[in-house]
């Protein structure tokens, strides 16, 4: 078994593992809070990839002691009921290996950003924003996120017309990331008198949240304006210009925020929506135009643009992307979502080993 990719690779996090540990009890950067932190997170990330490389040497040190005593006689059938339990753990290792040889996305660790509007269908497209809504903070629940909302719009039926909520937590991106745009849903509304089935959709954008130092805005940037909320269910709604709006003049981004009383906190929060949509779109701006990668992330809405179907006649939800398909539509909408996750996660780690050509390595 040639293991040079992987020692090359490994040899190289350990030298880069021993400069964090150097740097991290230097006073300078002990006093640079967002640097200690940032270097204090990579240190974390790379202990278990260099722990799970030395498991590995070890075992492949074991393995082939034990190929050796498999020559003497008295002892060969330990030895080799021994290796009966050695290779299979040094195989699964090595899948575990395989993934870390893959390019980490730097916003992987972040927290995320998350936007649900109404495509194509009306009302019954903001009922389902609203169904969406409801799904994403079941599973920030589940895997005990804390999620902050920023803006949310309701029509009068019970839908939205636009939910903006932070989420935190570890991983939170790396996990979501994969819920970017166009989700249709195939049910009979509760607004259809005669019984037939409408096909209706929602757009969904993740965002990775900026961090203040990554995103600087110039004051003469921005054009700000209060107004009084309007919605259902708030106690201050139409009493005082709490909300806010905030429209960033070069680029064009328009972000609201009405949740909070108070107008400093709403124009706080409106401002790490900005932050986060200014830095997706200037990360974006490397390979392709801002627009270009707002339709990938959402598309436009339309019916036939789907990367997800939430059938409520079949209690099926499909996923388009890998043919996925799950007969537990309730489970989904009330958060359990991890099925297709992992299982998006997985198809893109095949994609990228392939493309570095060491999708054969085992």
């Amino acid at each position: 078994m040639d293991t040079s990719l992987f020692e090359a690779h490994f040899e190289q996090l350990k030298a880069r593992y021993e400069e964090l540990c150097a740097a991290i009890e230097q006073p300078e950067v002990i006093q640079d809070v967002a640097r200690y932190r940032g270097l204090l997170r990579e240190q974390s990330r790379l202990e278990p990839q260099i722990a799970d490389w030395e498991r590995f040497c070890a075992l492949s040190r074991h393995i082939s002691e034990a190929e050796e005593l498999r020559e003497d006689p008295e002892l060969r059938d330990e030895a080799a009921a021994e290796l009966k339990s050695l290779y299979p753990a040094r195989d699964s290792l090595l899948k575990t290996l395989r993934l870390y040889l893959i390019p980490r996305d730097e916003n992987d660790d972040r927290n995320v950003i998350l936007e649900i509007r109404p495509g194509a269908g009306g009302d019954e497209a903001a009922l389902f924003a609203g169904l969406l809504m409801r799904m994403y903070v079941r599973y920030a629940e589940r895997h005990g996120y804390q999620l902050e909302p920023i803006n949310t719009v309701e029509t009068e039926l019970g839908g939205v017309k636009e939910a903006v909520f932070l989420l935190r937590g570890a991983g939170a991106f790396a996990r979501l990331k994969f819920e970017s745009g166009v989700h249709r849903i195939q049910r009979v509304p509760v607004t259809e008198t005669a019984g037939r089935i409408h096909t209706s959709t929602a757009t969904v954008a993740v965002l990775p949240e900026a961090e203040d130092v990554e995103v600087s805005i110039a004051d003469g940037d921005l054009r700000i304006d209060t107004y009084r909320a309007s919605g259902h269910g708030g106690q201050y709604i139409n009493r005082t210009d709490s909300a806010v709006r905030i429209t960033h003049l070069p680029t064009g981004l328009v972000v609201t925020c009405q949740d909070e009383k108070s107008q400093l906190k709403n124009k706080e929060k409106a401002m790490k929506v900005l932050k986060s949509r200014l830095y997706d779109l200037y990360r974006a701006e490397k390979d392709q135009s801002y627009a270009a990668n707002r339709r990938a992330q959402v598309g436009t809405g339309e019916r036939n643009e789907r990367i997800r179907t939430y059938n409520f006649h079949e209690s099926r939800v499909t996923d388009h992307r890998i043919g996925l398909t799950l007969y537990k539509l309730n489970d989904v909408l009330d958060g359990d979502l991890d099925e297709f996750i992992d299982a998006l996660t997985a198809d893109e780690q095949t994609r990228k080993l392939a493309a570095m050509n060491i999708g054969g390595t085992l």
